[in-house]
């Protein structure tokens, strides 16, 4: 069965498994392309996260892989265990706060004075803002800006959680404190400093919680990346537990000790000393998580374009739809097909900005103003294409909310 959370109540609703007739009929008079979260499916994808991490973690919701504020509003309303966002931009923090969010923990260092100094004056009217570092640098640059407009500003420590094996450097580049001592000669800056306090840790295993180890006709490369995992798992669990230790050790209050991401949520619970999980992607859950083999989520959000051209038989031609992924490129970047089932992209073309050509040879009749449904790569990114989301549920329109697009943001 499937559940759907209103006034902070679970009801039961019919089992329901969309297909594309469903989505044909729900949409019938809605002008394409437009983008949709089914509420249904977003329901079921929070229930089975708050099983997955169970009651002993609190769960940061991931903004940039939401990006819609009517959605981020109904996440956090879903329960209590969800508490406070990451964001991905020291603007997108200080708007949501002032839209009424609070404790936001900042997912990036930032340094221009701008920036800090908006921050800095959300923390001076009392809301909760947490600064991310990892240098000295970063703590002199924030002290300087909260000295002149007299407020301690919080911050917390990003400890690369990268592993390293022979040849192999198994994670992504992002911060320079690998290990307790580098993270101690940072928590000194921020002791010297009149006006930066400690407010935690954080540690993203993106090796762990980013990375699929179930890619079709990979076998192989599955096979070690799950090796890799396996290691990494003990490896980084006994890295961030030294750091926290040694900061303990050292008098620091840690009030979050944050990590993970939907990849990774049963292993990082597992960590006595971790406080939080950060969670974005299963919310969506789009293309490139449908490559784990330790969970399954439903694809809560897509995107409709319409055929307009049929230049073979068996071949038809949608207006736009190239709304590709970030990261290296590579084809699993592209936005993956999703309904009608069977339906393929072409090698030569992909998803393009003005058209997007299609193979299909299944049951569905397809002709002139047909919708054909894909599935963005990257949760959050594809807001960024639409002004608005259609919302669905039991079988129809729900509503329109705009995204950070639609209400006029654009922050990266």
């Amino acid at each position: 069965m499937y559940f759907s959370f209103s006034n902070n109540c679970i009801i039961q609703m019919p089992e329901l498994t969309p297909d594309y007739q469903y989505y044909c009929e729900i949409f019938k008079n809605t002008p394409k392309p437009f983008a949709f979260t089914d509420l249904d499916l977003l329901n079921e994808n929070i229930r089975q996260i708050l099983k997955r991490t169970g009651s002993a973690k609190k769960i940061r919701v991931a903004s940039k892989s939401v990006r819609c504020r009517a959605v981020l509003e109904h996440v956090l309303a879903a329960s209590d265990q969800f508490q406070g966002i990451m964001s991905f931009h020291p603007q997108e923090a200080v708007w949501l706060s002032q839209q009424g969010f609070d404790d936001i923990l900042m997912g990036y260092p930032i340094w221009h004075e701008t920036d800090l100094r908006a921050v800095a004056e959300e923390v001076k009217q009392g809301k909760m803002l947490v600064l991310m570092i990892d240098s000295p640098a970063h703590v002199q640059r924030i002290n300087a800006i909260g000295q002149a407009m007299q407020v301690a500003l919080p911050v917390c420590i990003d400890i690369d959680m990268s592993s390293k094996f022979p040849g192999i450097h198994f994670g992504v580049f992002r911060s320079s404190v690998h290990n307790a001592t580098e993270a101690l000669e940072v928590y000194e800056a921020i002791e010297a400093a009149d006006f930066v306090t400690l407010d935690g840790i954080m540690g993203y295993e993106a090796q762990i919680a980013g990375l699929g180890d179930k890619i079709p006709g990979q076998a192989v490369k599955n096979a070690m990346i799950k090796l890799l995992k396996k290691r990494s798992i003990k490896e980084i669990a006994r890295r961030r537990a030294s750091v926290v230790h040694a900061l303990a050790a050292q008098g620091a209050k840690l009030r979050v000790v944050n990590g993970g991401g939907t990849g990774s949520l049963e292993s990082t619970i597992q960590e006595e000393v971790v406080t939080e999980v950060t969670v974005g992607s299963g919310f969506y859950t789009p293309g490139l998580f449908d490559n784990y083999s330790q969970f399954s989520h439903l694809p809560a959000a897509a995107y409709a374009i319409e055929v307009v051209r049929q230049p073979l038989p068996g071949m038809y031609t949608c207006l736009g739809g190239g709304y590709v992924a970030s990261g290296a490129i590579a084809k699993d970047k592209q936005p993956v097909p999703y309904l009608p089932q069977g339906f393929r992209l072409t090698d030569n073309e992909g998803t393009g900005e003005v058209q997007t050509p299609i193979t299909y040879q299944g049951s569905e009749t397809l002709t002139y103003g047909s919708p054909i449904f894909l599935r963005h790569s990257k949760a959050g990114e594809l807001c960024e294409r639409f002004n608005e989301m259609h919302l669905v549920s039991e079988g129809k329109i729900a509503g329109k909310e705009p995204t950070f697009r639609g209400e006029g943001k654009c922050f990266l």
